[in-house]
């Protein structure tokens, strides 16, 4: 059965706009390659460079890399992230432009992050360029 996932403009680099096909979010962890890169794969444990768009589903922007101007960078695969990003990064191509549905549990869980407007049952979207790896 489909997916109804929600659609995203631009391409690698521009800072996305996000359209949600519906107002309930589907279940479990989904990953749509927008754009595949051709670069080194991104391996567990790696150092990850990308630029990303959050957004709640059909909700509010909770944090934008691409509005702060700058990338960001962390271990993948290691915890080091919420669940749901690093299950959907590792083994992905530097390069690639991803969409990503992260349901509660594979994000902030119940607790949520209040102080980002994120709430214990929301699901996440990201728009994330993978732009690097060491």
């Amino acid at each position: 059965m489909a997916v109804d996932l929600p659609t995203a403009t631009g391409s690698f680099g521009d800072e996305p706009t996000l359209s949600f096909p519906t107002e309930q979010a589907p279940t479990g962890l989904h990953v749509v390659v927008l754009e595949e890169g051709t670069g080194p794969i991104v391996g567990r444990g790696r150092q990850i460079e990308v630029n990303y768009h959050g957004q709640i589903w059909n909700g509010g922007l909770f944090d934008s890399s691409y509005q702060r101007g700058s990338t960001t960078s962390f271990p993948i695969g290691v915890g080091a992230v919420i669940a749901g990003w690093d299950e959907a990064l590792v083994g992905k191509t530097v390069g690639s432009r991803l969409l990503i549905s992260i349901p509660p549990e594979k994000g902030y869980g119940a607790r949520g992050v209040p102080q980002a407007g994120i709430g214990g049952t929301d699901t996440l979207v990201f728009v994330v360029d993978v732009v690097g790896v060491k």
